[in-house]
């Protein structure tokens, strides 16, 4: 075993692309792959996750603090076994950008009627659309952590009018915010609606035709749309299809969803107003996880307070 905590990697990413990341990093630690079943884990002393094999903890008895793989940390706290040791998330300025981006990406795409001009494109059709500004329209952001503040800050330099909701009340400078007792005042003014929460026993299905039929229905959109990166669970798949087709929801961009990957058969597929991402809206940068979790090592085998803590009450 190295002088420093050895670490096993359980991740979401390709293994060459660990290995290439592995080396300019975790100098002095020895490295194990929970993938390689023969690997003897007993003595490890950090564990970097994503979802988790249901035997790890079994395979690894002497862990001190786990890294989440990703932003959100549902899947580790739901693996059998699960220590009462440390779970630290993954922040970093990067996660944060590509969210933003994504979230930017989408509002811009249907404020401009992107899904339409694209129908129009692939049957030759050369007909201008009204197209509303910004300014017209309220973006409502649910989930006010670091991806959901930056988002939002990002859509009100835009030009959009932004309004906040999470389950406490947060002060954000510029953007009017609610708290959980607020949620119909929150919805009934938001013309598009982000879906950035971590899941949780309450926000399991929280997106469902109760919540999208309490959208502003007579906005600029026509209809109010629905965008989706935080977690699949969070969604009713069937009342969001149900609300495309009756025209609740003028549309949706969805990165995430029940059952990863999106079936060949979801219907998701072809709706013309829907735009699919592979959970990509803010893909993790293996590097910059490991850099991040080189420092929280540091910090802790120093006696020094980590950061970004896991509340396993609240769930994130």
């Amino acid at each position: 075993m190295s002088e420093k905590g050895s670490v096993v990697i359980d991740l979401k990413f390709e293994r060459r692309d660990v290995d290439q990341a592995l080396a300019g990093a975790l100098a002095g630690r020895q490295v194990l792959h929970a993938s390689d079943k023969a690997a003897d884990l007993s003595n490890a002393s950090y564990a970097f996750l994503w979802k988790p094999d249901l035997n790890l903890f079994e395979r690894a008895p002497k862990l001190k603090v786990l890294f989440s793989g990703g932003a959100g940390v549902d899947s580790i706290l739901a693996t059998p076994g699960l220590p009462n040791i440390p779970i630290v998330r993954f922040v970093d300025e990067s996660l944060t950008t590509r969210m933003s981006e994504w979230v930017v990406l989408q509002c811009l795409s249907h404020l401009r009627q992107a899904p339409t001009y694209l129908v129009q494109q692939r049957a030759r059709i050369w007909k201008e659309l009204h197209q509303p500004e910004a300014k017209d329209l309220t973006v409502g952001v649910m989930g006010l952590g670091v991806l959901g503040q930056d988002s939002a800050r990002k859509l009100k330099i835009m030009g959009f009018n932004v309004i906040g909701w999470s389950r406490t009340k947060k002060a954000i400078e510029g953007i009017e915010t609610y708290d959980a007792s607020e949620l119909d005042a929150f919805l009934a003014r938001t013309d598009i609606l982000v879906g950035l929460l971590p899941l949780t026993g309450e926000t399991r299905g929280i997106f469902n035709g109760s919540l999208f039929s309490r959208l502003r229905q007579n906005g600029a959109l026509g209809a109010p749309v629905f965008i989706n990166a935080g977690r699949g669970g969070s969604q009713v798949e069937k009342d969001l299809i149900a609300a495309l087709d009756a025209k609740t929801l003028g549309g949706a961009s969805l990165d995430v969803f029940e059952h990863e990957p999106l079936s060949p058969d979801s219907r998701f597929w072809s709706m013309d107003n829907v735009i699919v991402t592979p959970h990509a809206a803010s893909a993790s940068d293996v590097r910059a996880l490991l850099r991040n979790a080189e420092v929280q090592m540091g910090r802790f085998e120093r006696g020094e307070p980590l950061q970004h803590v896991v509340d396993r009450t609240t769930g994130y």
